[in-house]
């Protein structure tokens, strides 16, 4: 039998006595439109189903007039119940993990069912070779339309993949569709994962609250268990994904809502990410570096892609955060970034490299946006007379970048905008450019002080980052010739002034995201740097000595992907961005 693709199965069990109301979501395989789909099933026991129909909500989640709130582990329920009633919830639970464990046996236990074959679990030796030998071609739910209907009878549920939902019905069919069959049904629990066939019709009205303006009916139906979820879930994820407005709006009226926290939802990160905001950050991540951005961008001006070591012997950005380690009986450390060797790539006579790939920070930061590991686009490029030029390169890849994000993202941007709100990005054809002491200058004018050649603190660049917004109208903005002392060893000193380098950083909303600057290729005055700051010559001679042979006149910048995400969609945290965050307290999952 070929089965149909799997997909996660959403189930809400209200845990009352009859009448009893039951949601659940399955895969959803159509068989004369071949569509697969994400679907959530609703179902009154003593109500007919056009009954259920002017019942139902604009969300896909539903709620019984019985009980306002899905069951959901004790220990995230935030509420100032009386003990009588934490008991009662308690007790109902207890009731909801004995049905759920009794309705496969009860189900077992029915009548003989001509139609048996239309359900049931799939063998799990079949799951181990579901190879079908005539593979059946598949539709997205978002390419769900009136081009694959039929006139089949209408009936009406509802299904949800990623973050496009449609209105489904499953009824009772004489050739098809048996009462046991919907009882079995009713024995799923919400994110198991379930094969279903079905097909396709047009509503008789416009639906609200769905992305798909078709209806998915019941007539024909199969459903088969691919894998069933444990009745009780750490966190709901309607809990998951509700805005602060939301919470708000309940808190006014004198209702107290199941809130999330960050701990909780990154300890069970494989639930939260199903989260439609989710399923959007990680899709604009994933924009972000491939499809016409980063890569395609970059090899259209002649940079290649390389891969640099990430176990070396000292330290790539000078300093002691680094991740230290015993490698095969000599002292080592995970590359804090590819600086050293995308410079000896330039050296090697490649004219423009770059990386996209994981950086190891062993900072003790624990602020909203450092993490221990990040993925990191790097890129190095032979200058011809100025370090401007690398700037240049920066400016037309993130418009490129944040255009592309605008017009191609448009439904991942409305996803996280639904829970996250954010103002679109200010930003110019050509970025607007400052030198530090400008921004110096702005800042003074405000009162506030910052010493001559230091570095800006997360405060300062925040407030400057909000008047080059006034001043400027714009949220994208590139600071540069800092004060060498607080540049990498490698940096190039400025010719008219050796106080300060050349070197720029890039801001997004007041938050730097990019580092950049020229790099020294005379290995006398490298030396003298690396002595200067610190770092032990020894320990990096390999990537002074490349620098004996012929160096070019180079450059280049360093960004972080997870900040420039966060940046981008207003985000307060970048661990939001981080698929699985590593910061100084978390190493797991």
């Amino acid at each position: 039998m070929p089965w149909g693709t799997s997909l996660f199965i959403k189930y809400i069990n209200r845990t009352l006595p009859k009448p009893a109301k039951l949601d659940f979501s399955f895969t959803v395989v159509i068989p004369n439109s071949q569509l697969s789909l994400y679907l959530c099933f609703h179902n009154r026991r003593e109500y007919a189903l056009s009954s259920v129909r002017s019942k139902l909500p604009q969300s896909f989640s539903m709620s019984s007039p019985e009980s306002k709130e899905p069951a959901s582990a004790p220990s995230l329920t935030k509420s100032s119940e009386s003990i009588s009633k934490k008991a009662a919830k308690l007790e109902k639970l207890r009731c909801c993990q004995q049905m759920a464990s009794a309705a496969p046996t009860s189900a077992s236990n029915l009548s003989a069912d001509p139609l048996a074959t239309n359900y049931g679990d799939i063998p799990l030796k079949e799951l181990q070779s579901k190879t079908p030998v005539h593979p059946v071609p598949r539709t997205q739910v978002e390419a769900l339309d009136d081009s694959l209907v039929n006139n089949s009878k209408l009936a009406f549920l509802v299904l949800k993949e990623n973050v496009e939902t449609v209105q489904c019905l499953v009824q009772t069919q004489p050739d098809s569709v048996s009462e046991q069959m919907v009882k079995f049904a009713k024995t799923i629990s919400r994110e198991s994962v379930v094969d279903v066939h079905g097909v396709v019709s047009i509503p008789a009205a416009p639906i609200k609250g769905t992305t798909q303006q078709v209806f998915i009916s019941g007539k024909s139906s199969k459903l088969y268990f691919v894998s069933r979820a444990d009745p009780v879930l750490p966190f709901q994820i309607e809990d998951a994904s509700r805005s602060e407005a939301e919470y708000d709006r309940a808190s006014q009226a004198g209702e107290q809502l199941v809130h999330v926290n960050q701990d909780t939802r990154l300890n069970f990160r494989v639930i939260d990410l199903r989260t439609p905001a989710n399923q959007g950050i990680f899709r604009i991540a994933d924009n972000v570096e491939h499809v016409k951005h980063s890569r395609q961008f970059l090899r259209a001006e002649n940079f290649i892609s390389i891969h640099t070591p990430k176990l070396i012997d000292g330290s790539s950005e000078g300093g002691a955060s680094v991740f230290k380690l015993n490698y095969k009986g000599h002292p080592a450390c995970l590359a804090q970034s590819p600086q050293l060797h995308k410079q000896i790539a330039i050296c090697g006579d490649f004219n423009r490299v770059f990386e996209v790939g994981a950086v190891y920070r062993a900072e003790d930061s624990f602020t909203h946006r450092h993490l221990c590991e990040f993925t990191g686009l790097d890129a190095e490029m032979r200058i011809d007379c100025h370090y401007f030029e690398i700037m240049d390169i920066v400016d037309r890849l993130f418009v490129a970048i944040f255009d592309c994000l605008n017009q191609k993202c448009k439904k991942d941007l409305e996803a996280v905008r639904n829970q996250y709100p954010f103002e679109p990005l200010k930003y110019l054809r050509n970025t607007l450019r400052l030198t530090y002491e400008e921004g110096i200058e702005m800042l003074k004018e405000v009162g506030v002080e910052i010493e001559p050649f230091g570095d800006l603190n997360t405060e300062a660049e925040r407030k400057l980052g909000q008047l080059v917004l006034e001043k400027y109208e714009k949220e994208f903005c590139i600071l540069h010739r800092y004060p060498l002392a607080v540049r990498p060893f490698y940096s190039m000193p400025c010719s008219d002034d050796q106080n300060y380098s050349n070197s720029f950083d890039v801001f997004i909303r007041g938050e730097e995201i990019i580092s950049g600057a020229q790099r020294i290729h005379e290995p006398k005055l490298l030396e003298e740097r690396t002595q200067a700051c610190g770092i032990n010559v020894d320990a990096i001679s390999y990537y002074i000595e490349a620098f004996r042979y012929g160096a070019p006149l180079h450059g280049g910048f360093g960004a972080g992907l997870e900040r420039v995400v966060m940046l981008f969609c207003g985000l307060d945290n970048i661990r939001m961005t981080s698929l699985f965050p590593r910061d100084p307290k978390r190493i797991t999952p």
